[in-house]
């Protein structure tokens, strides 16, 4: 299950959280991509996969999560890691995550996302979750996270859980962030970039995560 989260609290009622839950309680993996501030916050009804998606929370320290000087309208959290159009870096620590690995790269690992000028936020702490990308603000230089995984966590009868992904941006799989002739919509402000459009061959390098996600998610008797 893929859920591109732009909501602003309501886009999940209770029982479609509780429904998500036993899904994934009988191995059905999700992946979840939200985006800055409190878009996509109905996530935060989906157990561990919602706690590790950070929202606009009074007890959290706003000046370290407001990146994003260009949008002042835009609240915090947010992360600038670029223009749309453009490319990011990603780092990874050792041993790189399979999600992230390609036989396309010198280092056999993907090294470049999709960039987005205000990514949300998603952390790794709670137990079973593991930074699988990072990504550096070209506004502040401060680090933070662009995909979580969870996996291994058991239900309370002990079957294995299915695995999930927390994106820190929908704009990571956005058919305007892959291709600036698709358009955007009307209240899209930010000037573009022009990286992707100048060498396509990275973005093809970057569709391999999207392929090891669809893969790496799957129940693994379907593998």
């Amino acid at each position: 299950l893929w859920l591109m989260a732009v909501d602003v609290g309501n886009g999940l009622t209770p029982d479609e959280c509780a429904a998500i839950g036993r899904f994934r309680g009988l191995g059905g993996a999700v992946l979840t991509a939200r985006d800055h501030q409190n878009l996509g916050s109905c996530l935060r009804g989906l157990g561990s996969l919602g706690q590790v998606n950070e929202f606009h929370d009074a007890s959290l320290d706003p000046a370290s999560r407001c990146d994003d000087q260009d949008n002042p309208d835009i609240s915090w959290p947010n992360y600038h890691s670029g223009s749309n159009g453009d490319y990011q870096p990603v780092l990874a620590e050792q041993p790189v995550h399979q999600l992230l690995r390609t036989a396309r790269t010198a280092s056999g690992r993907i090294e470049w996302f999709p960039a987005h000028p205000h990514e949300g936020s998603v952390s790794a702490h709670v137990p079973f979750a593991t930074v699988v990308a990072g990504g550096r603000s070209t506004a502040t230089g401060r680090q933070f996270n662009l995909a979580v995984a969870l996996d291994g966590k058991r239900t309370p009868e002990g079957r294995p859980m299915g695995r999930a992904v927390a994106e820190s941006t929908f704009h990571h799989f956005a058919d305007y962030n892959w291709d600036l002739d698709r358009g955007a919509p009307s209240f899209v402000t930010d000037r573009p970039g022009s990286q992707i459009r100048a060498d396509p061959s990275l973005l093809g390098v970057f569709k391999d995560y999207v392929r090891n996600l669809a893969t790496w998610l799957q129940p693994p008797d379907h593998h």
